[in-house]
């Protein structure tokens, strides 16, 4: 497989923690930022297989949407362990959503902890955080990775359907036709890898999947209940982008 590399703007965790905090309060009522110490994700909500995100962090985006959109190349499968393998960190804890995975080592450090309630503009969670970061770092992109819980509220999320789509999808109106939409209801385990910009490597932006122990879970798209929501969050930015098997052709269907 074609693997490019690329090295992100990685500004200091006190750094990133202040503009965060300054972004967040333009689309939240309440945020605080600061750094910690990784809370052990072994444990509930979380239930991860290490207890941290730290350590040599990346940003593998594999493949990409037009394999799947207007019709699905059935060929493209791909295996974790060689992809891990790829991007120089065999053996890596691997999270996020299907289509941008975030690559650590599992070490337990310091991380950005981010606090949001009460949403009050109209950005997403993850929407904010990154237009917060392009606004402030410009033509150096940064990119992040972690987990967020939504403790209180509802998200609109869809899943795809058992089956691809036979007939090509052209255009985000039919893409949308096909998902299956939902209201789904905290608390929520999110997994967000979110780039503030793209430094020319046709990426999706940002893409969140979550999951639950009450049995929902699916693609991230906002919070439906903006005056009770809360979110808390662990996050990192990654070291290195690899982008791996980048479609020749490209296209902006489904990117949301």
């Amino acid at each position: 497989m074609a693997c490019a590399e690329f090295s992100f703007h990685v500004p200091s965790l006190e750094e990133l923690a202040g503009v965060m905090q300054k972004g967040l309060k333009d689309n939240f009522a309440d945020v605080q930022v600061s750094v910690v110490d990784c809370p052990d994700l072994t444990k509930e909500p979380f239930t991860f297989p290490v207890k941290g995100i730290c350590g040599k962090t990346r940003i593998a985006e594999v493949g990409g949407v037009p394999y799947l959109l207007p019709l699905v190349n059935q060929k493209k499968v791909y295996d974790l362990n060689k992809v891990a393998k790829e991007i120089k960190l065999p053996g890596a804890f691997i999270l996020g959503a299907g289509a941008g995975p975030f690559q650590t080592l599992g070490f337990n450090s310091e991380v950005i902890e981010v606090k949001a309630k009460r949403r009050t503009g109209p950005l997403n969670f993850v929407t904010c955080m990154r237009q917060t970061l392009e606004k402030h770092y410009g033509n150096k992109p940064v990119g992040m990775g972690g987990t967020f819980i939504i403790q209180k509220g509802k998200v609109k999320s869809h899943i795809m359907p058992a089956e691809f789509s036979s007939c090509p999808l052209n255009s985000d109106e039919e893409v949308n036709k096909w998902l299956h939409f939902y209201e789904m209801k905290a608390p929520l385990v999110c997994l967000p890898v979110f780039v503030s910009r793209d430094p020319g490597f046709d990426l999706r932006l940002e893409h969140t999947h979550f999951f639950s122990h009450h049995g929902e879970g699916g693609h991230y798209h906002y919070d439906t209940t903006p005056d009770i929501v809360e979110y808390l969050g662990y996050f990192l930015p990654a070291e290195f982008l690899y982008r791996i098997d980048q479609p020749k052709k490209s296209h902006s269907i489904g990117r949301d």
